[in-house]
């Protein structure tokens, strides 16, 4: 070897370290400026929206996928990892409500016809695009073409939805049910040990074990989860920064919405005057885009090149896209403000979303290879 390539062979390691020490100090430096414009506690939710984003993207983990792998393998592995990971937080989460409910809330939303209605079509369109609320995030954030086709119309649904949502709840609802104290955890605990050993019944042989990269990304989600609910005092949740984004975009363009039974009550008409950096979902919906930005750009997969799909299955996208975020803000929640954090925080509308969903996700893993979308 020469002296040239023993210096070029010495400078490699420099030349990699130097944009991915970049690629760290850019999603650090944007939650320092958010900390010092917005105030401490939203620069401390953007970094745990990294972290999510960090997590999600880095150990491959999310909602539609192992859903999908039930479905059509019988491989239980990546829904055990979000059942321990909903019942580690729920071990911290039911004592700090009982004990903090003046600061702290739960992810508590009634059960009606809407609601149950919305869980079957997200669940649904959430398998024809692969991308549940944070997983079209995660998936644009790292350059997927569909979900980035998928995520402005993921927006505009959340909005309208969100604008209609009291007349589809006028169509009949629950009372909210919200499981509490030592007894409604051990409820839930028992719940989540009923549905995992349900689906170690049902999985094929051999695939009974959860990966070790699942195991570190459902505790890991659920110490996120848990300094969202501390940071924000709500639990984590997608589905309403989304919204909220349209909503800042239409009022930008002149509307008035000032008429609308939701964004013109108070709580969400402050909201829309003020900065989206003082919004702890958008915070944290930035966050994870951010982080599956900084993980994709660091194994240099960001440059996916466009899938050669079927002018149908763009348009599926499209409307899919648009469904995800209405029927989500029907059922109060995606996979993370209504499953994940709904029964993690003793909801019931959680566990009855979780089914619903699960029933429409049949329906969309057989919609995709109709609509073309089976080939990416």
């Amino acid at each position: 070897m020469t002296d040239q390539s023993v210096e070029l062979a010495a400078r490699r390691p420099f030349a990699a370290i130097l944009p991915r020490g970049a690629l760290i100090a850019a999603a650090l430096l944007a939650c320092l400026f958010v900390a010092a414009t917005a105030g401490a506690r939203y620069g401390l939710l953007l970094l745990l929206g990294v972290g999510f984003g960090v997590t999600l993207e880095g150990l491959r983990f999310g909602f539609a996928g192992p859903w999908r792998a039930m479905i059509l393998r019988r491989e239980p592995a990546g829904i055990l990892a979000q059942l321990l990971s909903i019942g580690i937080v729920a071990v911290v989460a039911f004592p700090l409500l009982a004990s903090h409910g003046a600061e702290l809330s739960g992810a508590h939303a009634p059960v009606g016809f809407a609601m149950i209605g919305g869980a079957f079509v997200f669940g649904a369109c959430m398998q024809i695009v692969l991308g549940c609320g944070s997983g079209t995030l995660v998936n644009a954030g790292s350059g997927n073409p569909v979900s980035l086709l998928a995520l402005p119309f993921f927006i505009l649904g959340s909005f309208f939805g969100a604008s209609h949502l009291l007349w589809w709840t006028g169509l009949g609802s629950a009372p909210v049910v919200a499981l509490g104290g030592t007894e409604g955890l051990v409820i839930t605990l028992a719940g989540l040990v009923a549905v995992a050993a349900l689906l170690l019944w049902l999985a094929a042989p051999g695939n009974r074990k959860i990966p070790r990269r699942m195991l570190w990304a459902a505790v890991l989600l659920a110490v996120l989860a848990l300094g969202n609910l501390v940071v924000a005092g709500q639990p984590w949740g997608v589905v309403y920064g989304l919204g909220l984004w349209a909503a800042k975009g239409a009022t930008a363009l002149g509307v008035d919405l000032s008429g609308s039974s939701f964004w013109g009550a108070p709580g969400n008409a402050a909201q829309l005057g003020q900065s989206l950096l003082t919004d702890v979902t958008s915070l944290t919906n930035i966050g994870i885009i951010i982080g599956a930005f900084v993980v994709a750009a660091w194994r240099k997969g960001l440059s996916q090149g466009l899938p050669a799909l079927p002018l149908r299955a763009w348009g599926a996208t499209v409307v899919a896209g648009f469904l995800l975020g209405y029927s989500s803000r029907l059922a109060f929640g995606c996979n993370v403000g209504a499953f994940f954090s709904g029964i993690s925080t003793g909801s019931l509308h959680g566990w009855v979303w979780f089914v619903a969903a699960f029933a429409g996700a049949f329906l969309g893993v057989r919609l995709r290879p109709m609509l073309g979308l089976e080939g990416r």
